[in-house]
């Protein structure tokens, strides 16, 4: 005779948690992102060498290291929030990675999310690389401004990746080679251009642009103010791109 009550065994097959899917997602783009050698490069190796060049050449430019560290920031964070994550995804559609996640069950909106909490652990690892060179280069933030730092960081992380997931996961492969590193270059090209010609205080229209508006918004955080116009143009172009993201989002490609 049975020692179990009817019904112990049977099958209660639901849907896990929202919760929980963005955890699972997070935890193994993350692992990816911190194994794969090119994503090191593009993401820390760069900037860190940006970072340094640009802090020694102080005399020469007149921008010490209080002013290239945001812009560095800005950098790192298009190299694995955005060029990165669109190569990798359009890769993983051709190769059919992604459809086969697709058909286990995961929606559209927990790989975007799965994306975007992959590419902070990776931002840790630079603000932590990035932030101790940055010091030992003579970098003094207060505490208010690091806080407000944090925020405008993590709000321009969220950008450049759904930027990235809407064009990795729209356009076939080949094309999103070309044109992501094609629109690194532009990128890093209109925030160069900024803090090199005028400083990053008022960029006018060039604010408008992603990483003018974190580099000039994390310039103003660290500083001890509160970057309120450059927070809203990270706002909408984090709201319109994740929303496209997920809008036109194929695990084929």
């Amino acid at each position: 005779m049975s020692t179990f009550a009817p019904g112990t065994f049977s099958p209660h097959p639901q849907r896990v948690g929202v919760a929980a899917m963005a955890r699972a997602q997070g935890a193994i783009e993350s692992k990816l992102m911190l194994r794969h050698g090119e994503q090191q490069l593009l993401s820390i190796i760069i900037p860190l060498a940006i970072l340094i060049g640009a802090a020694k050449l102080k005399d020469t430019t007149g921008h010490g290291v209080d002013e290239v560290f945001p812009m560095v920031l800005a950098v790192a964070a298009t190299s694995s929030g955005f060029t990165g994550q669109a190569i990798s995804l359009a890769f993983d559609r051709r190769y059919g990675a992604l459809k086969r996640t697709g058909a286990s069950g995961v929606p559209a909106w927990a790989i975007v999310v799965g994306k975007i909490l992959g590419v902070l652990s990776m931002v840790v690892l630079q603000v932590l690389v990035l932030g101790t060179v940055a010091a030992i280069l003579g970098l003094r933030v207060s505490a208010g401004g690091a806080a407000i730092g944090v925020l405008t960081l993590a709000l321009g992380v969220a950008t450049f990746t759904a930027l990235g997931l809407l064009l990795g996961g729209t356009f076939s492969s080949e094309v999103v080679l070309a044109v992501a590193n094609l629109i690194w270059f532009l990128l890093l090209g209109a925030v160069g251009w900024a803090m090199f010609s005028q400083g990053l205080g008022d960029n006018g229209v060039l604010t408008l642009v992603p990483t003018v508006a974190m580099a000039a918004g994390l310039d103003t955080a660290l500083n001890g103010s509160f970057p309120g116009i450059e927070l809203v143009v990270l706002v909408v172009w984090a709201a319109v791109a994740s929303f496209a993201a997920v809008r036109w989002f194929r695990f084929e490609g």
